[in-house]
């Protein structure tokens, strides 16, 4: 779909299961974003037929597989996610572990913010995030975005929003 120096990012199809399970159950996210209950590649399938593949149909993007352009290693999740009482659409983005420090995260979120700006035409982006999660908060001010206030999720949780 779009390219980095480093990474290809493209969106999801159900043969990404098992690695939308690996990802949904490994510590960072699970501390960082939280549990989505995804115990089985089956409630993996389940999860991106109702949250990502029906959000490319419904919006025109969502969160895209990335994955290293030299061999195709698969490393994490970068992409646009539309929520109900948000008027623009926020940024996210989630690496396993191993592939963390390494500056694909910024690399993969720009490319995100790039296409929304290029080929969907849409200008204000946001980001809601943990207020512990520091190295979210300074991936989203090094990506433009500065802190505009709070945003309360749909569990009730208080989260940092940020807009660009």
């Amino acid at each position: 779909m779009f390219q980095t120096e480093r990474l290809e990012l493209r969106e999801y199809t159900l043969k990404d299961a098992p690695f939308i399970f690996e990802l949904m159950n490994s510590e960072g996210w699970l501390k960082n974003i939280g549990d989505r209950n995804i115990n089985s590649i089956e409630d993996a399938e389940n999860y991106m037929l109702k949250n990502y593949i029906s959000s490319y149909e419904k919006h025109g993007f969502g969160p895209y597989l990335v994955s290293i352009k030299e061999d195709g290693t698969t490393i994490g999740s970068a992409g646009l996610y539309k929520r109900e009482n948000l008027n623009f659409p926020d940024v996210g983005f989630a690496f396993l572990a191993e592939f963390g420090k390494k500056g694909y995260a910024f690399e993969a979120a720009k490319a995100v913010l790039q296409f929304a700006a290029e080929n969907l035409k849409i200008q204000t982006i946001v980001g809601i995030v943990l207020p512990e999660n520091i190295s979210s908060i300074k991936l989203l001010k090094k990506l433009g975005l500065m802190e505009i206030g709070t945003y309360k999720y749909e569990d009730g949780e208080e989260l940092l929003l940020f807009s660009n």
